[in-house]
């Protein structure tokens, strides 16, 4: 007979291991699912998943149209607000031009300060203050003005058109830009005694001839800025901020995240984070940065929480939608699941039937078609069952029929033992020992031999029937061998097969023995049974061995009472699963030694009991 071994190829590996995974962990795969649970699994992701795409689109449409609507109308704020600080700076550096030198009022003051004459300097100072007091009043937005002189150690200004505060200093004034001699103040408060409001202020040098340390100074009003900047708010929390050249902040409405001076980062430091960038995300706030022309920039901060305002507003009208969508698939499933629940709740009651033995019902229907084929097919199943049930009455009675005949066969046997016990006693009558000992051993060893094949016994039992079997062995051959039996009593109640000891020691006095031979049995327990037969008969050969070791025997080899080396092999693999062991070793003309080594078994009470039956 040809065999086909199917190797599993390497991806089935990969499968298992899968399934163990899936094993240990509890998950729940698809074909564990009841109907129920797969009507409502699916019916829900046929609504959800949809949904969630839909949902994951529109989201990503509205994140591009507000962040684009947003940007741009902060952008366009940003503009007009630098547009307005860009006029004011102009405005600014056109006033202070005509204050310096070669302006009129700078050549003025280059007269004063080079006149002599006390008549002479009074002139001048009234026509300096008359030309101060026109060009403040031609330009409105100008607040401040007066001409700053810095000496090394201390400062003093001149022709102010208004008073001034006693704690100016221009070392406090946040620096928003410097180039070409005129520097630029960002947002502060006036340096005028009677003014509070936010003004932007420029000091510039006069260059008057000969002389160094001469400044004019002016300030210029932040209402109109203000006013761009209050239009610009995005929702109740967002501020602004005014960087200068290098990205420090000149002017701050959010102090305490972004304090003035600082630098416009995450940590207050120099960074490059948002020197190159017109936007970003920064300590929980979105900003945005318009720069102008002469490098200082405007910055818009907005909330993150203002900023998503209206997604987040987007968002909960979806969680809505989708927790409706989700209660409609749900609903629908479940009236899915009732549908189908009815024919299947008519196959419970079928299969019911069939199983408290009323297989032959009325044929089941319904109104689907679908389950009426079902119940059609189920019910052709109950009528085959039927017909194998009536099988199997029948055939019960034929076994009862054979279990009477068995009874009639094992009379014979107990008969003859009844026979042998009746010998028994006419010997002992008569005095006939020997004739005694001879039926005494084949009675024993008939009752136990008798017994069922493949019952369990004890080391104990197997001891006894030997011993019988010797006995018998003796008397028969009328040669005297030695027989030597040694076994631990640990071991005597151990549970082993029938018949697994005589067929051994038959081996040995079948392969040699002489009247000066002897057998050694030795019994033993270490962490297994150990039961080893050894001779010193003729020896057998290696393919004899093989021989006496094949299932396949021709039934006239066979010695003793017919049960042979096969038996006993096929009897451990049987009863030890595989876990005994059985070698046999020989030397011709030295003896044969064979060697049983079993795993230990105690055996119960029951056990005993039915091996000695």
């Amino acid at each position: 007979m040809w065999k086909v071994h199917i190797y599993p190829q390497i991806e089935d590996k990969g499968v298992d291991r899968m399934k163990r995974f899936i094993a240990k962990f509890g998950i729940i795969t698809f074909e564990r699912l009841t109907l129920k649970k797969r009507i409502i699994l699916i019916f829900a992701a046929s609504t959800i998943i949809p949904f969630l795409c839909t949902a994951l689109v529109s989201n990503h449409a509205i994140t591009l149209i507000l962040s684009k609507n947003l940007n741009s109308g902060v952008q366009s704020n940003l503009h007009q607000v630098q547009l307005s600080l860009e006029t004011t700076i102009s405005n600014l550096n056109h006033v202070s031009q005509q204050l310096a030198y070669p302006g009129s009022v700078g050549m003025m003051l280059e007269q004063y300060l080079s006149a002599t004459q006390q008549y002479q300097k009074a002139v001048l100072i009234e026509d300096i203050q008359t030309e101060l007091n026109l060009i403040t009043f031609t330009n409105p937005s100008t607040n401040l003005v007066m001409y700053y002189f810095k000496n090394e150690e201390s400062y003093s200004y001149m022709f102010q058109n208004n008073a001034i505060r006693e704690d100016f200093s221009l070392s406090k004034l946040p620096m928003l830009a410097s180039y070409y001699g005129i520097t630029y103040y960002g947002p502060h408060i006036s340096n005028s005694l009677y003014n509070n409001e936010f003004v932007l202020s420029a000091l510039r040098r006069v260059n008057v001839p000969g002389r160094e340390g001469i400044y004019v100074y002016i300030e210029s009003g932040f209402k109109l800025t203000q006013s761009i900047l209050e239009s610009d708010r995005i929702g109740k929390n967002s501020f602004h901020l005014i960087l200068d050249n290098d990205g420090r902040i000149a002017y701050s409405e959010a102090g305490s995240i972004f304090p003035q001076n600082g630098y416009f980062s995450p940590d207050g430091k120099p960074s490059d984070q948002a020197v190159d960038r017109d936007s970003g995300l920064m300590n929980g706030y979105y900003w945005f940065k318009g720069t102008s022309n002469q490098g200082w920039s405007v910055v818009s901060l907005i909330p993150k929480e203002d900023y998503n305002q209206e997604k987040n507003r987007w968002i909960m009208q979806m969680i809505y939608l989708f927790a409706i969508f989700t209660s409609i698939g749900l609903l629908l499933a479940w009236l899915l699941w009732k549908m189908v629940y009815k024919p299947l709740n008519q196959f419970n009651m079928e299969m019911k039937k069939v199983i408290s033995t009323r297989i032959q019902s009325p044929e089941a229907r319904t109104t689907i078609p679908e389950f009426n084929y079902l119940l059609k097919q189920f019910h052709n199943m109950k009528n085959q069952i039927a017909n194998l049930f009536h099988e199997v009455e029948q055939k019960e009675k034929r076994r009862a029929d054979l279990e009477v005949e068995k009874l009639l066969y094992q009379i014979n046997p107990h008969f003859l033992m009844n026979t042998l016990d009746t010998a028994h006693w006419l010997a002992v009558m008569n005095g006939q020992k020997e004739i005694d000992r001879l039926v005494l051993s084949l009675n024993k060893l008939l009752h136990y031999n008798l017994g069922k094949l493949g019952q369990k016994s004890t080391i104990r039992e197997e001891i006894d029937s030997l011993r019988q079997y010797l006995i018998l062995q003796q008397i028969r051959y009328d040669f005297a061998f030695d027989v030597r039996i040694e076994v631990e009593d640990d071991v005597l109640d151990a549970a082993v097969p029938r018949f697994i000891l005589q067929p051994l020691v038959e081996n040995s006095l079948y392969h040699g023995l002489d009247d000066e031979g002897y057998i050694q049995v030795d019994v033993k327990q270490k962490d297994h049974i150990e039961i080893t037969i050894q001779d010193n008969g003729a020896g057998i050969t290696q393919e004899k061995i093989e021989e006496l070791m094949s299932e396949q025997k021709n039934p006239q080899e066979k010695v003793g009472m017919g049960i042979g080396m096969s038996y006993v092999k096929r009897m451990l693999e049987s009863y030890y699963e595989g876990h005994a062991k059985l070698d046999i070793v020989s030397e011709i003309s030295k003896g044969t030694t064979i060697r049983l080594t079993l795993p230990f078994r105690e055996a119960s009470q029951n056990d005993e009991r039915v091996g000695r039956g």
